[in-house]
């Protein structure tokens, strides 16, 4: 596919409704992240749970996630409306939180965090189809690239208040899941009173039947080009997790560990907007092919360097990698789909990649169980190096969408 030349000058700015939903992301992370940074190993050493278990939750909650978004998604292409449903989702999602402060068992905590993941997944495809619909064609790359910068700021800002509250609390995991419950609801405030959802034009304000045979058609060849890519890279990346877990057995203690995920997630931020940027302009599987050089050094460091250098160059990695390819895949799936039918092309890309992240997750943990956590980062290195052989023996994905719309 080629790229369209511009016809009109590019526009200067990111529009505000993209930065008011990249902020509503980040809050959410914020309360997310608080919750998840701590929850491994909340699972292991307080719960006693095994490491296959933390796979499992990981892997399900994930799943259950991507699920979700097909529905949403086509439910938003149907209604031609986006907000509604992304609002309901956050809604969902901060009203879960409470609950994980009050899990007396490992059972409650499975229930609050597939709950927490429906919220996800009911907001996830309507949202991202949202900033598809409010950014500028020649701008998309850079908006996904924000919104996934602002994202991430509050996946590092998260676990490090973790950090801080186990330190003030001396260890108290409820305590902070507790004050977890604030930027969330903040989230939810801002999503209804800040975001504005843009007018679509008569002939594309709904579609008949998002989930129909005629509809997975009209999606195109491009698209699914772009949804094979993302599962198998899926596949490649198991959850984040396994950092934690791995940063608790080379002698993190239980406060620092989060430490792990605000690293990785600073890296994460730094690089994705500048990525976004980038991608608006040059051949996108050149910034997919490093993406997953990085990913694949990554677990190279992870399981073979079994100390705190070690650990941190792997991490590094991971977030370059995030950052190269997550906002990317965003935006190749605004390139390559109808807009109206982008709701329902956000479903079948998470609902796939999120049955991919259920089976790495659980084979993850499986391998780290039975034979180390060395195990576990040489099958995702393996899987890496697969993904990358392929991803070089195909054509360019999609060339630069700079003045294009579809």
């Amino acid at each position: 596919m080629t790229a369209e030349p511009n016809s009109s000058p590019a526009p200067a700015r990111i529009p505000a409704g993209v930065w008011a939903l990249g902020f509503v992301s980040m809050l959410m992370d914020i309360s997310s992240e608080m919750i998840h940074a701590l929850l491994p190993v909340y699972l292991v050493t307080v719960l006693g749970t095994s490491m296959v278990t933390v796979g499992f939750i990981e892997g399900i909650a994930e799943a259950t996630a991507s699920i979700t978004k097909i529905f949403s998604g086509a439910l938003s292409d149907w209604l031609g409306k986006r907000k509604l449903l992304a609002a309901i989702g956050y809604g969902i999602a901060a009203f879960t939180k409470p609950v994980f402060p009050l899990a007396p068992t490992v059972g409650w905590l499975i229930a609050a965090r597939f709950i927490d993941r429906v919220g996800k997944g009911i907001r996830g495809a309507p949202r991202d189809a949202l900033v598809a619909d409010i950014a500028p064609a020649a701008l998309r790359g850079a908006s996904f690239g924000l919104r996934q910068s602002l994202d991430t700021i509050g996946a590092f800002v998260g676990p490090l208040l973790a950090i801080a509250l186990m330190w003030a609390s001396a260890d108290n995991f409820r305590a902070v899941f507790w004050l977890a419950v604030i930027p969330a609801f903040l989230s939810l405030a801002l999503i209804v009173l800040a975001v504005e959802e843009p007018k679509r034009h008569v002939d594309e304000r709904q579609a008949k039947n998002p989930l129909s045979l005629a509809a997975v058609k009209h999606l195109g060849k491009p698209y699914w080009r772009v949804v094979g890519i993302g599962v198998v890279f899926t596949l490649a990346r198991f959850s984040e997790a396994f950092l934690i877990l791995r940063a608790q057995n080379v002698g993190l203690g239980a406060m620092w560990v989060p430490a792990v995920l605000v690293l990785m997630n600073i890296v994460y931020a730094l690089s994705a907007y500048p990525a976004g940027v980038l991608s608006d302009r040059i051949n996108r599987t050149g910034l997919l092919t490093i993406g997953l050089v990085c990913l694949a050094a990554a677990d190279l460091a992870l399981a073979t360097l079994a100390n705190l250098g070690g650990l941190a160059l792997g991490v590094i990695l991971w977030g370059l990698h995030m950052g190269l390819t997550q906002g990317l895949f965003a935006t190749l799936i605004a390139d390559t789909s109808p807009a109206t039918l982008r709701g329902t092309a956000y479903g079948y890309f998470n609902l796939l990649c999120g049955i991919a992240m259920l089976c790495s997750s659980v084979i993850a943990g499986a391998l780290w169980d039975a034979f180390g956590p060395a195990a576990t980062f040489l099958s995702g290195l393996a899987f890496a190096l697969l993904s990358l052989g392929g991803l070089l023996a195909i054509d360019p994905i999609v060339e630069p969408a700079n003045g294009r719309e579809r």
